[in-house]
C-alpha cells in the first residue's frame, strides 16, 4: 500500500520535507561524487527521487534522470525539475538499458523490508553505474544505532498549514523493520482534519549492508552526510571497479 504522504497527502509533502532542507545535503553528496569518480561525472541517476528536492540542487552540477514508484510524486518532481528526465519504476526492477557516471538511492532504500528486496534494490543501481562511476546508498539509519524517536512538526505554505507528529520505533528488536507513524493537522481553509499515515520501513544491521554491497559487486566506504542541527550519520559511498 502507498503511504498516504506519497499519494492522497502529496499536496502537503513540501510542509513535511521542504526542498530547501536538502541544499547541504546535496553538496555533500556533490562534493563525495567528484572526488570518487574521474574523468568528472557529468550524468546522474536518482533512484527513488521522490518530490526531487535533492535533485533541485543536483541539477545544477549534474544531468540528472529521476526514477520513483509514485506517480503523484513524480508529478511533483516535474514541478520543480522540469528540465529533468522523469522515468515510472520500482527500485527493485527498474532497467533503463544504459549507464550513469553516478547513481543516487536516497531514503527510497528505506522501504527494502528484506534482504532480497534489499539486494535486488542495490543490484539495480549497480547495473546502472558505469565502470569507474560511484553510487551513493543513504539509509536512514541501522539496526546498531536505531532508537525510538518523536519530532514534532510545525509548517505552513501556500496558504495551508501543517502540525504534527513523528514517532519512530521498532515493534519486534529481532525483526527487520521498523514504523514511522505520522499523525498530522491539516488547516486549508477554514477547516481542519486529522490523518495518521504509517510507514513500515526497513532495518538492517550494518554487517548484512556489507554483504548486500559486496556481493552486488562494489567496493563501498561509509562517508558522513549532515543530518540536520549539527550531527552527522553514515551513508555509503559505493564504486564499481
Amino acid at each position: 500500500m502507498t503511504p498516504l504522504l506519497y499519494g492522497e497527502l502529496v499536496g502537503w509533502y513540501h510542509l513535511v520535507d521542504p526542498p530547501e532542507d536538502h541544499e547541504d545535503e546535496a553538496r555533500c553528496i556533490q562534493e563525495a561524487f567528484e572526488r570518487a569518480v574521474s574523468p568528472r561525472p557529468e550524468t546522474l541517476l536518482d533512484l527513488g527521487a521522490g518530490a526531487g528536492n535533492n535533485a533541485l540542487h543536483l541539477k545544477k552540477r549534474f544531468t540528472c534522470t529521476l526514477a520513483d514508484l509514485s506517480p503523484d510524486m513524480l508529478a511533483l518532481s516535474r514541478e520543480q525539475n522540469p528540465e529533468c528526465e522523469h522515468v515510472l519504476g520500482d527500485l527493485r526492477t527498474l532497467r533503463l538499458g544504459r549507464q550513469f557516471d553516478v547513481v543516487l538511492v536516497h531514503d527510497a532504500i528505506t522501504y527494502m523490508l528484506t534482504e532480497e528486496d534489499l539486494s535486488a534494490a542495490v543490484q539495480t543501481a549497480f547495473e546502472h553505474t558505469r565502470p569507474g562511476g560511484a553510487t551513493i546508498i543513504a539509509p536512514d539509519c541501522f539496526r546498531e544505532t536505531f532508537e525510538d524517536a518523536t519530532e514534532m512538526l510545525e509548517a505552513d505554505r501556500e496558504g495551508r498549514s501543517l502540525r504534527g507528529l513523528i514517532w519512530s520505533w521498532a515493534p519486534d528488536p529481532e525483526d527487520t523493520t521498523c514504523r514511522t507513524e505520522y499523525a498530522f493537522l491539516l488547516r486549508e481553509g477554514g477547516s481542519v482534519r486529522a490523518v495518521h499515515d504509517r510507514h513500515v520501513e526497513g532495518l538492517f544491521p550494518r554487517e548484512t549492508w556489507h554483504r548486500v554491497l559486496s556481493r552486488a559487486g562494489f567496493q563501498f566506504e561509509t562517508i558522513q552526510r549532515p543530518a540536520g542541527d549539527g550531527s552527522f550519520d553514515d551513508i555509503f559511498l559505493c564504486r564499481r571497479p
